[in-house]
């Protein structure tokens, strides 16, 4: 766990609050399988998005989406899921600095939440995009973290 804060600014606070809840979710939706932890998989999913609307950067934002549109679709929350992907799919295409990993991320958690959402072709084209994005990501270990997430999206 990270240390808290040694201060009493809310900045601090927010960022201290924002990043282990961005955490939390992140972990819970890896060990999917405990329908219990669901409400708390949403709830931290939300939390670090509000956390990061109140100090974050735009990238910080554009994460948050990512995170809510992934957790919506692992629910199973087509409609919520598909409005988080689209919002965070243009902001990362439109973003001059996405990694390979990232970009293989925004692709994956897009094809799952179209799946959800019932919108075929948009799930297959994605699917594929994610499929070749996974491949291309140079270094072993961001491959193998975003394999994780691959693993949760269904095929076409």
């Amino acid at each position: 766990m990270a240390a808290t804060p040694s201060d009493t600014l809310p900045e601090s606070w927010h960022r201290h609050f924002a990043a282990q809840a961005n955490n939390r979710a992140w972990n819970l939706a890896e060990a999917r399988g405990d329908a219990m932890l669901d409400h708390d998989l949403l709830n931290a999913a939300h939390a670090a998005a509000w956390h990061w609307s109140v100090v974050g950067t735009e990238l910080h934002h554009m994460r948050a989406t990512m995170l809510l549109a992934h957790v919506h679709a692992l629910l199973g929350h087509g409609r919520t899921a598909w409005g988080y992907a689209e919002s965070m799919r243009r902001a990362f295409l439109a973003w001059p600095e996405t990694p390979d990993w990232e970009l293989a991320f925004v692709h994956a958690i897009h094809a799952h939440a179209a799946c959800v959402a019932g919108e075929r072709a948009a799930h297959a084209a994605s699917w594929e995009e994610a499929q070749r994005c996974v491949e291309a990501i140079a270094d072993p270990e961001d491959r193998a973290i975003v394999l994780k997430t691959w693993a949760q999206v269904p095929a076409p």
